[in-house]
């Protein structure tokens, strides 16, 4: 994978814009017109950085955060078919999101790393680390370790489920995460699943739902996302897709609007689909973004 930190760094630290297909550059306003804030499109094989928008920020990651809680678990080898009961201390008294999993409720391990990953599920999330060896500090502490490990050096992790703003990351880091991630299969298939139930132990049976819709549209072929949200975040996405012939890793981040990262990510996608039209009428696709100024007004960027 060190190809692909290389073509993260790359695009962090301001290379010219990638070539495609004719072998000549855009101008920059020839990109796709992303709206979220902080953007990068990273080829996941070359390395190449495809896009970059505001790459070098450091901004809160929201629930993205649980693809490193899943990460450790899954590092620990736990068993996933123990019961984990749902517990006060699993409730968010940071943020006051609901949850579906009463206190009290039991799953098993790996139906709780499912629907964290696939739902955002805070409780879920909570719980994973709160049952890992040594408790939640020691899972947040093994996450921290993990993206050092990942060479993911603008990233600091405060707690197990993405409620904290001080959990922040960079685009490239994310780029990073995204890869390391997409080595667990059991990652894979949570976050591409559409929806899931389980049934607690008190019998009643629960159905959740993606966070993150394109995932059952068949016009994309998802191999990995996750989807992140508080106030000083702004709405978050990463994905690893196949988009024309290539296996990309997008990351979006801090974007107003709640369908405006799935609009980016179709623009984004419909962009490179653009730079291998059918023989004999080639283009080309920029690899940077205008150097824009931001939003401001936001606390936590």
């Amino acid at each position: 994978m060190a190809t692909s930190r290389a073509g993260a760094q790359t695009g962090a630290q301001g290379a010219p814009p990638a070539m495609h297909a004719s072998g000549t550059h855009h101008s920059a306003h020839a990109g796709p017109g992303v709206k979220s804030n902080v953007a990068l499109v990273i080829d996941g094989e070359q390395g190449e950085t495809l896009y970059a928008k505001h790459e070098d920020q450091v901004a809160p990651i929201a629930s993205i955060t649980k693809l490193m809680t899943a990460m450790v678990v899954l590092d620990a080898q736990l068993p996933p078919d123990e019961m984990i009961e749902i517990d006060q201390a699993d409730v968010d008294r940071l943020k006051h999101t609901h949850s579906r999993l009463p206190v009290g409720a039991s799953l098993e391990r790996g139906e709780l790393l499912r629907i964290a990953l696939m739902s955002s599920e805070n409780r879920a999330a909570a719980a994973l680390a709160r049952s890992y060896p040594g408790g939640t500090e020691a899972c947040v502490e093994a996450m921290n370790r993990k993206a050092t490990d990942l060479g993911m050096s603008q990233t600091h992790l405060a707690d197990p489920t993405g409620l904290s703003s001080e959990n922040v990351s960079s685009a490239p880091d994310l780029t990073r995460m995204v890869q390391a991630a997409a080595r667990y299969p059991e990652i894979r298939d949570a976050t591409t699943t559409s929806s899931h139930r389980v049934e607690l132990t008190s019998g009643k049976v629960l159905e959740f739902h993606n966070s993150n819709g394109l995932v059952s549209n068949k016009s994309w072929n998802i191999g990995l996302s996750k989807t992140g949200y508080i106030n000083e975040a702004g709405r978050c996405l990463v994905m690893m897709a196949e988009i024309a012939t290539r296996q990309v890793v997008i990351v979006l981040l801090d974007s107003w609007g709640k369908n405006t990262r799935l609009g980016d990510a179709n623009r984004i996608r419909h962009w490179l689909e653009a730079a291998h039209p059918p023989a004999g009428t080639a283009h080309s696709v920029s690899g940077r973004s205008p150097s824009s100024t931001g939003r401001g007004g936001r606390t936590g960027h």
